[in-house]
């Protein structure tokens, strides 16, 4: 048990004083990066399921 108490405290600690956490603006920089790297993502697999769709329906209807 004293392991485990141990454990917390250390690790409480190292999140406390030795982590360094970003900042607001870097944080809210990185979300826009992911939303827009989304974004394009989805849309270039929406295009791409859109042209295989055409063409499968090109090739079974003929």
């Amino acid at each position: 048990m004293e392991q485990i108490k141990l454990y917390l405290i250390e690790s409480y600690n190292e999140l406390v004083n030795k982590v360094t956490w970003p900042t607001w603006a870097n944080l809210l920089g990185s979300t826009r990066v992911v939303l827009v790297g989304s974004l394009i993502i989805a849309l270039i697999v929406l295009l791409m399921d859109a042209f295989s769709k055409q063409l499968t329906s090109l090739l079974y209807n003929i």
